[in-house]
């Protein structure tokens, strides 16, 4: 088993908001955090990465394996292309809803903030630890949800997952060449457009667009890198 940062990057800071955000008559009598939120919280996601090697059609799926693209997929013409398989996800222009402006969050994110019904609903279902079961394989990227894909010829670096128990956690991190705000415009859109709730909050240098619909519930944390390649941490649960 093999520690993969990038994954416990976006699955930490949500543990975190699940285990901080339950009702009050769920929280533990002496104010401490639940053991099995604990270990989840002191535990990255443990995954290994010798399952993505074992099915061939994963190779499709793997992307550059590093934090930067080929030169093909970064030329303008590769990028319009991109987009426009974007824009027709979303049903064509007049779907395609700019993101909410963010709301800019310095300290704790509030319990009342969507992110952390939709933290909550990512890794602790029913009280599930689905972190903790998630395994790594490439594969988990083509298991995401139909309404959350990873963006249209993003390159995918890791992915992780679970389908154990009440779980259905999808956790994928992406690179794109496509521009941030074009990227949160399409989650943002594919959400409210399947009926999820959509909010913004800006912490740190993550944009964090993040929604729920009944039991499901998604999380994208997005950064512009330095090269000028966008960097996405995609969070789903729920079937």
């Amino acid at each position: 088993m093999k520690f993969r940062p990038a994954l416990s990057v976006a699955i930490l800071p949500l543990m975190m908001l699940a285990a901080c955000g339950g009702n009050a008559d769920d929280a533990p009598s002496d104010g401490e955090v639940d053991p099995a939120s604990q270990a989840a919280l002191n535990d990255p996601i443990m995954v290994d990465p010798d399952l993505a090697g074992q099915n061939e059609a994963n190779a499709a799926l793997t992307g550059g394996g590093g934090a930067s693209l080929p030169a093909e997929l970064t030329t303008p013409a590769a990028i319009q292309a991109a987009m426009e398989e974007a824009m027709a996800l979303v049903g064509g222009s007049v779907h395609l809803k700019p993101a909410p402006k963010a709301k800019a969050v310095a300290g704790e994110i509030p319990e009342t903030a969507v992110l952390t019904a939709a933290s909550r609903a990512a890794v602790l279902p029913g009280g599930a630890d689905c972190a903790a079961a998630a395994e790594y394989s490439a594969v988990w990227a083509a298991r995401l949800p139909v309404t959350f894909p990873v963006y249209p010829r993003g390159s995918t670096q890791e992915a992780a997952g679970t389908d154990k128990g009440q779980c259905s956690l999808r956790v994928v991190n992406f690179l794109t060449p496509v521009g941030l705000d074009d990227v949160l415009s399409f989650y943002h859109s594919r959400a409210v457009n399947a009926g999820y709730t959509s909010e913004h909050l800006k912490v740190g240098n993550d944009n964090i667009i993040s929604g729920t619909k009944g039991a499901a519930s998604f999380v994208v944390y997005a950064r512009r890198q330095a090269g000028g390649l966008t960097d996405v941490d995609l969070v789903t649960s729920g079937r």
